[in-house]
């Protein structure tokens, strides 16, 4: 068994998986890990090894204190991937974005890729049917707006993500829910059409913890899979033990 852990900037997520299989999955504040890994591993004893791909604060030494109960990996700058990096700043390229691309490209061979990540930032990234990878975006992610306009006012408040229920809000709540959530919609729809432009046909794969919140409300066709972080990264390390 190996279980697989993406630290993110708020929360981290993990899977245990039997070869490609996920056998339980776990989300929870990066406060909570030395607690939550604990009670994993004790509760999947079979499990052998950890793979780690991190873009969060948490201090290498934590996991490397685990090497006396399961082998450690990481996912770094330095490991293979299947994929032609034409960052003009590969080492600035961050792990995350790698290990997407690298899932778009082991899940769907010889295609174009526009992997979108909607987590605490969102993320854009491309790679061609020949395994370029030629870059993307970043912006806020829904979280991060709604912050934003409460703690960048005097006045506006701090409001949970919803579903705005007209696209004309009639109150100051419903403004600030069809302003954020129709503004990224409008802005992932738009991205996809410009990309459209030069790309005739390519598959879109939207993932993070806000792909099902918004999947439904794309026009654009998508393969929406919140758990492709964590696949792809059991995927990475696969392909780097080959």
């Amino acid at each position: 068994m190996l279980l697989t852990i993406d630290v993110g900037n708020t929360k981290i997520k993990t899977a245990v998986f039997e070869q490609n299989t996920v056998v339980e999955l776990f989300i929870f504040e990066n406060k909570e890990l030395e607690n939550k890994l604990h009670y994993i591993l004790n509760h999947y004893p079979k499990i052998k090894k950890l793979v780690i791909c991190s873009v969060g604060n948490i201090e290498n030494k934590f996991f490397l204190s685990l090497e006396n109960r399961v082998e450690v990996h990481y996912i770094t700058h330095q490991s293979k991937f299947p994929f032609t990096n034409l960052y003009s700043s590969p080492t600035t390229l961050g792990i995350d974005r790698m290990v997407l691309a690298a899932g778009a490209v082991m899940q769907f061979p010889a295609q174009n890729r526009l992997v979108i990540d909607a987590g605490t930032c969102i993320t854009y990234d491309f790679v061609d049917n020949l395994d370029n990878y030629l870059g993307g975006a970043i912006s806020p992610g829904i979280r991060l707006r709604y912050e934003s306009v409460h703690q960048q006012t005097a006045k506006l408040p701090l409001l949970q993500k919803k579903h705005p229920i007209n696209y004309i809000g009639n109150s100051t709540d419903e403004s600030i829910h069809s302003g954020i959530i129709n503004g990224v919609l409008l802005e992932i729809d738009g991205f996809i059409e410009h990309y459209k432009i030069q790309y005739a046909k390519f598959i879109i794969i939207l993932t993070g913890g806000d792909a099902y919140f918004l999947a439904m409300q794309l026009k654009n066709t998508i393969f929406a899979n919140s758990n492709f972080m964590l696949e792809s990264l059991n995927q990475t390390f696969q392909y780097n033990k080959k």
